[in-house]
Order: C-alpha cells, then structure tokens, then sequence
C-alpha cells in the first residue's frame, strides 16, 4: 500500500510533540520541525523536544475536583504522549502532577523517535510553509521566530495579540536552612507521587511579611522595550511584584497564604503568610519557588528572596524572568477543527491559539494531530464533546460567537484561557453546588468513551 504524504508539525514544545505522536499512532507519516538548536527562544535551555519552561507542573491531578485534573485524563484515555510522560517521570508535588523538567524532555523525545512514522527536522521554519506542504500544524507556540510570526500576521491581516508571562526561581534544596523550614503539603494531601510532605515551607510572621512585601516593591525591575509597554500580563500568572502591587494582603490570599499548613518547629505559633517550594527534580536536589514569578532584575531578586526566613543563605540555580508571549485572535481567524479561514492547509495548536498552560497546549496539540490524521485519511474529523474539558478549550478557541461584538459584528476581547468549570456546558436537570465538579467530571468521562468507541 503507498503511504500517505507526510504531515508537517512546525514546533516541537508540547503541542507539537503530542501532535506528531497523534498523527503517527493514526498510521500517518509526520515530519516534526524545531528550530532549536539552531536559534534559540528567550525562554528555552536546551534542545529537548517538551521542554518544560516555566514551572515544572501540571497543576491539579484530581479529576473529580478540577478541570485540568480532568484533562489529564481524558488526555490519557487518548494515549497522550505528554501525559505518558509525566506520570512516568512525576515528582512529589501534593495534589498537583509535577514532574522532572530533564527526564520529562528525555521521555518524550526517546518516544518520537523510537516512533518511525516521525521524522525530526532541525531548523527553522523561516516563513510561510512551502506550498507543497498540504497539511501543516502549526505549533511554534507563544516564542514564534519573528519571521514565522510576520508572515502569519500577513497573510491574516490580523494584528497578533500579545501578553507577559513569567518564570520562577529556583533555589538548591541543600541551600535552604530546614531549623526554619519543614516539609508539608496543605492539608497533608499526597497527591500523585507524593507522601502529604512534598512542599518545603517557610513561614513568615506579620512584621517579616509586611517587611518583605515593602522590599519587593522597591526592587529594582526589568526595563520594557517601548513596543512592550502596553502588553497586558495573563491574570493566571502574574509576577510576583505585580500581585503585591494590588495590595497589601493580595500575596497573602495568593501564594503565600499560609492555610492548612502547621509550622513543625512551632506548631502553636500560625504563620502569618508561607512561601512554599516545590520539587523540581526527581533527585530532589533543586525546588522552585511556587507563584513566584517575576521581572525583578536578576542582582534585586537574590537579594529580596534572601529575606525570606529559611532562604538567607539560598543558592540559585535559575532566577526568575520574563518574556513576551504571543496568541492569535482565534475565534476570528481559525475554524472548528482549528484550520487557519484564509489558508486551510494550516492549522494552529498549543499556546499560540490562547489556551494557556502546559497541559491545555498539549491538549490542543492533540486534538489538532488527530484532525489532520483524519483529513490525510479521507476521513471527517471528529470533534470532542462539548461536554469534555477538551471540547470546552476547543470551543473557547473557535467559538467565534463567544466573543463577538453584536453591533459591530467584529469578534473581540479574546483573551487566554485554563482549562475550568466555567467553561463546561450547564448541567440538566441542576445538581447541587457541592456535587457539581464531579458530576462535570462524570459526564465528561462518560461522553468521551462514547466518542472514543465512535
């Protein structure tokens, strides 16, 4: 039998690791593109296709009580290399899936290539695809090379939308002093690979806190370009220096809120507010500090979070930084199965769409590879549930009419979106408020077997 034309995936993050792992599975040849090594992002350090960059987590593994928890496992009923791989290489990190960042890459680029439908191109992808290249996803994410990004922007005619996002430090563990800090989860929760002890704490009291938050909004920050200014942040991940901007106490029912945590060396005495680290290897020899994304300049950084009672003598093997992230206005530009309206030929997964997070990238990494599989073999694509946490992204995405201006019929206000509740299609008959997550959940998990036998 001749085989099918190959189908190129342009990025090898997240999204389009899972998205050529999607295709292949499907029986259909794939050529995956990174342009790494050859140039570099603002944001990556290695080679490694699935580079985690950010934050080594997941957030939430609980299907039942949250709608990325639930995305992991619908992810996983789709044979999700991304989720293979992160439950393969988690790291104690309570309720959430968190994983090795170097393992986790490794995983995912031995799977690809052991897979021989999957053929790794290095390079950059310098514009627009070659018009022979007939089925093409595009999967550069939120760091697109500036000469890929301009001819998307030509060929649209639709300026890109743009916001900031943030990294966290990440200090040695052996750096940190445990005659102050202690081991817990909130509440004791395990969660996966864990034991209900996998943060490090360290509490502050009610003069340090107040102390710390003066010295982090004087600290010396990192200098925008002019074209930057007026980029706005993403809500779900603001920088540290940003939250203690809105007030006082913003920090303190933010990542530093000290609930269901107990000082072990003074377990009569409350912290007033906690900063929590979490594991960020699997040797659990480095930790990263939790929300505490930041653009302070790399000299004020040590200094600030030295003041932090267990971290004066902290060791950093990353600082914090910051980098310009870039989505497309989706709802006006791509179709239901996310192929670009003015070009068919190429669809757009991960981050550039506007979901926001590792998982809901990979998501739509996966979703976009099992379309254009379908495509290649003459087949309709099958669209998730609308019930599903994947087919509320989809919908956040495409649905153009969500985010439409019904007197100027222009769709605007399109913003990044996490996977949550909000989404999901109310339930009938109602269900009471307490029950209602994981009646999302059932019915999701319900729907997708139904689709998946389909």
């Amino acid at each position: 039998m001749k085989p099918y034309k190959p189908i190129h995936v342009i990025g090898g993050g997240l999204a389009g690791s899972e998205a050529a792992w999607q295709i292949a599975r499907a029986g259909v040849g794939v050529v995956l593109h990174e342009m790494r090594p050859e140039r570099m992002t603002e944001a990556h350090r290695s080679d490694g296709l699935a580079e985690l960059v950010c934050s080594n987590s997941f957030r939430s593994d609980d299907a039942q009580a949250s709608a990325v928890g639930l995305l992991h496992e619908e992810m996983r009923r789709c044979d999700s290399l991304i989720m293979a791989a992160a439950d393969a290489n988690k790291v104690p990190a309570g309720g959430a899936l968190a994983m090795d960042r170097a393992a986790f890459s490794a995983h995912v680029g031995a799977a690809l290539a052991a897979e021989p439908l999957v053929a790794l191109a290095r390079g950059e992808v310098t514009g627009l695809p070659p018009a022979d290249w007939d089925s093409v996803i595009v999967a550069t994410g939120p760091l697109t090379s500036p000469n890929l990004a301009t001819a998307i922007v030509d060929l649209t005619g639709a300026e890109h939308l743009a916001f900031f996002d943030a990294i966290a430090p990440i200090v040695y563990a052996d750096s940190v002093d445990m005659s102050q800090a202690w081991f817990q989860s909130r509440y004791d929760k395990p969660g996966p690979g864990g034991t209900g002890k996998d943060y490090l704490n360290c509490p502050l009291s009610k003069d340090q806190y107040e102390a710390f938050v003066a010295t982090l909004l004087a600290g010396e920050m990192t200098e925008f370009h002019d074209w930057e200014r007026d980029t706005p942040y993403f809500e779900g991940c603001l920088p540290v220096e940003v939250m203690a901007e809105r007030g006082p106490e913003t920090l303190r029912f933010g990542p530093m809120k000290p609930v269901g945590l107990t000082n072990a060396h003074q377990p009569d005495i409350k912290p007033y507010a906690v900063v929590q680290l979490r594991q960020d290897n699997a040797q659990g020899t480095l930790y990263n500090l939790v929300g505490f994304q930041t653009k302070l300049k790399h000299g004020a950084q040590a200094e600030i979070l030295r003041t932090i009672p267990g971290l004066e003598s902290a060791r950093f093997a990353r600082m914090g930084g910051i980098h310009r992230n870039t989505f497309l206005n989706s709802p006006a530009l791509l179709d239901g199965t996310c192929r670009l309206m003015a070009q068919p030929r190429l669809r757009f997964a991960g981050q550039i769409t506007g979901v926001e997070g590792y998982v809901e990238s990979a998501a739509i990494g996966l979703l976009t590879g099992r379309f254009a599989a379908a495509e290649r073999l003459g087949q309709s694509p099958a669209l998730p549930p609308a019930t599903t946490s994947m087919g509320t992204l989809l919908g956040h995405i495409t649905g153009a009419a969500k985010h439409r201006d019904t007197n100027a019929g222009k769709v605007l206000d399109f913003q990044p979106m996490n996977a949550n509740f909000g989404l999901f299609p109310l339930l009938r008959p109602p269900v009471k408020k307490k029950l209602r997550k994981a009646a999302y959940a059932d019915r999701a998990l319900n729907d997708l077997a139904a689709w998946l036998a389909a």
